[in-house]
């Protein structure tokens, strides 16, 4: 019996998100035994709600018995909004694929580890081209603002419609594979719903179940959902060069939860940053003791506000169009994008304030109080607006500032402490002047989550770091190819690799550094 026939897989993968699915496809397509584990569910069109008010297919809580794609998850500093399924976050995404601008990859964070810019570029072109993306070929309400906003500012020139991973065809018309010379799925025409965030209905939307997770089963990967990892230990020995067993539980079951194991030569964490950096924490104090000190350090956003803007114009839909369908680069540094839900959407009505800001919850609080009672009809007609995800556009103010987070385990889980610079900030005075300014053009009033006016802390779809990149063990979890320090045959593939921050939508710039991590990887002996 040869030293590959002793496992039950090559590698397992653990996650399905964008680096999960790159990592289950090139190595399956190099001969290897895949396995995919994933905590949530397999989701097909039928499976996602119609709008977010149906929260027990939108939400995922366990203990409520609620299974859907979409996940918040609170912390001290920051709430975080994640995806959960088969395909991560790909089901939840805004499909928005922007290459970071020069000073990502010239950040001293990881500069130093290679040239990045150059090394990428060959793998953003094939990130770009699995996932389908395309200009948006239709501004639509939000979009049309945000440009007549950019001609306020006079910065026109640096306002585009995004590149988005949807196939536009014909509006609910469904064709053979368009993208890979009909070995994919047969899609269907966007309708410009605004459902994207929701879970596509209509088999529009380019998630990873359609390109990168498709093809890793047609070369034999494994997928199995529903599937929880609470343990990897090695085997034979302490640098796993003798390979590893994986363990896991059922994440859906009632009571006794059903368990499962398998022995494989390598692993892959691509768990997302909350599920790769919780699950790596508390093996860290059992069976994997030699991971670096450094897990769970250097947590990044991207600096974001998230504000609402409700219109009072009852002509006025936001509700039509792609999720994130133009973007504005309001300087070098930073970015606004009008975000989308569909018609009927409107469950965040219920989190959402008047936008107050200052320097404590008493201050926060009066003038939250102040600005109800100077502006009395205007708040309610906000809060009991009809169709409120039709009549609000959420703007997505995003920008490259590296101060970071440390994450580490209470007795609940996860918790958050300041690492380096200031605590992340739900009141930054540019978004707010921006928001403002976007209200005056569409007749409305902005509004923020009640988390960010009475708490102060900000909320955030791009949690990233925590096992970044370094030269040893001393300064990073993983090497420049993503190889985990101390361990043989382990790599991490997820937010959580990022070593400096993106200031845009980081999942184009997570499946480049899969694809080049994976493209290290040599293909299978004979």
């Amino acid at each position: 019996m040869s030293a590959q026939d002793k496992f039950d897989y090559d590698y397992i993968v653990i996650g399905s998100g964008f680096g999960g699915s790159v990592s289950a496809l090139r190595l399956s397509e190099k001969g290897y035994k895949v396995l995919v584990l994933e905590k949530g569910k397999w989701l097909r069109e039928n499976d996602f709600p119609k709008t977010n008010w149906n929260l027990k297919k939108w939400l995922w809580l366990p203990g409520l018995r609620f299974f859907g794609l979409f996940k918040l998850t609170f912390f001290r500093h920051i709430t975080t909004l994640s995806g959960v399924g088969v395909g991560g976050g790909s089901l939840v995404y805004a499909n928005t694929l922007p290459v970071p601008k020069e000073s990502f990859f010239k950040a001293d964070s990881w500069a130093h580890l290679a040239d990045w810019q150059n090394e990428l570029k060959s793998f953003y072109d094939t990130a770009l081209r699995m996932l389908g993306a395309t200009p948006n070929p239709v501004l639509k309400t939000g979009d049309l603002a945000l440009q007549t906003l950019a001609k306020e500012l006079d910065k026109e020139h640096l306002f585009e419609p995004t590149q988005v991973a949807v196939y536009f065809g014909e509006p609910g018309v469904t064709v053979p594979d368009p993208y890979f010379g009909g070995e994919g799925p047969d899609r269907t025409g966007c309708k410009l719903c605004a459902g994207c965030m929701v879970g596509c209905r209509y088999n529009a939307k380019n998630t990873l179940d359609k390109n990168y997770l498709h093809f890793a089963m047609k070369h034999g990967a494994e997928v199995k959902a529903e599937s929880e990892v609470f343990d990897v230990r090695p085997l034979a020995a302490e640098d796993g060069s003798g390979g590893y067993r994986v363990r896991w539980k059922s994440s859906t079951a009632l009571g006794s939860r059903r368990t499962g194991e398998a022995s494989g030569r390598g692993v892959v964490f691509a768990g997302g940053v909350l599920g790769t950096i919780e699950l790596l924490l508390k093996l860290k104090h059992s069976s994997l003791s030699r991971l670096s000190d450094q897990l769970g350090n250097h947590i990044r956003t991207n600096s974001e506000a998230l504000i609402g803007v409700t219109t009072f114009d009852k002509n006025t839909s936001f509700s039509e169009g792609v999720a994130i369908g133009s973007i504005l680069h309001t300087d070098e540094h930073s970015h606004l994008e009008p975000v989308r839900y569909p018609s009927g959407s409107g469950f965040w009505r219920l989190l959402m304030a008047p936008m107050a800001f200052g320097s404590n919850f008493i201050i926060r609080a009066l003038r939250m109080l102040a600005d109800v009672l100077l502006h009395p009809v205007q708040n309610a007609r906000a809060f009991f607006v009809w169709d409120f995800a039709k009549r609000t556009q959420i703007l997505l103010y995003m920008r490259t500032i590296n101060s970071t987070l440390k994450f580490s385990l209470g007795a609940l889980g996860l918790k958050s402490s300041i690492e380096k610079g200031k605590q992340p900030t739900a009141f930054i005075p540019e978004a707010q002047d921006l928001a403002k300014r976007y209200a005056k053009i569409v007749k409305g009033k902005p509004v923020v989550l009640v988390t960010e006016s009475l708490a102060g802390i900000p909320t955030t779809a791009h949690i990233l770091g925590g096992a970044v990149m370094g030269k040893q063990a001393d300064d990073g979890v993983i090497d420049k190819d993503n190889r985990v320090f101390g361990y043989e045959n382990m790599l991490i593939c997820d937010g959580s690799m990022i070593s400096a921050n993106p200031g845009v939508n980081p999942s184009l710039t997570i499946t480049a550094l899969s694809e080049r991590a994976m493209s290290k990887i040599p293909p299978k002996a004979e």
